[in-house]
């Protein structure tokens, strides 16, 4: 079973480290649209229009990948300090009253959506228009990834509330956390403390303005 959540996190990894490139893709695109449009005075009327539905692409896709490191946005006021259990029953309850239904409507709603906009070639209104339908099937489809990577999560409640302790999950690349770093190279406040007199320059007695300007008499 620990194979098989592993599996889904890799696969919700992959694919939101697949879609972080739109990232490269919408700098460049604005960089040259800002050139173009106030170097080369020529704008591109479809140029805001892309940009949208990269953004567009890239939030969406990345709701798994997030899910998968557990590091979506939540009220840790008091959470931190529950025990395991506790918290993996907060959330188990949290999945199946709003998370479930939710990603459900969403992947359901979504799909029709994306087929209607396919039916009509849907495309942005502009004097360039876009093709509007591909990017609207990002909604389904992120959808189910979120909807995978939650069915994941919910069996890891159930684990942890089973064991107390929460199951291992994929790693990935994470904020520094100096406690952390400092525990990894055996370094110690003193220590640094210590270093303190190598890279801060000795404060030394203000000069005297007569002495330095001359007696007066």
């Amino acid at each position: 079973m620990q194979r098989l959540l592993l599996a889904v996190d890799r696969l919700s990894t992959w694919i939101g480290q697949f879609f972080a490139w739109t990232i490269i893709v919408l700098a460049l695109g604005i960089t040259w649209e800002v050139f173009s449009r106030y170097v080369l005075n020529t704008p591109h009327d479809w140029a805001l229009n892309g940009q949208i539905m990269l953004y567009g692409t890239l939030f969406m896709m990345a709701g798994a990948y997030t899910l998968a490191k557990n590091n979506h946005v939540r009220g840790d006021v008091l959470y931190g300090f529950f025990m395991p259990r506790t918290q993996a029953w907060i959330d188990l309850v949290l999945y199946i009253v709003f998370f479930l239904p939710g990603i459900v409507a969403l992947t359901w709603a979504g799909w029709g959506y994306a087929m209607e906009a396919l039916a009509i070639r849907e495309k942005t209104f502009s004097a360039t228009p876009l093709p509007l339908y591909p990017f609207k099937f990002i909604i389904p489809m992120a959808g189910a990834m979120l909807l995978l990577q939650g069915v994941v999560e919910i069996v890891r409640c159930a684990q942890c509330i089973r064991t107390g302790a929460w199951p291992s999950r994929d790693q990935d690349v994470e904020e520094v956390d100096v406690d952390k770093l400092k525990a990894m190279v055996h370094v110690k406040d003193e220590d640094i403390a210590s270093l303190d007199k190598y890279v801060t320059a000795p404060r030394g007695p203000a000069p005297d303005a007569q002495g330095a300007g001359g007696s007066r008499s």
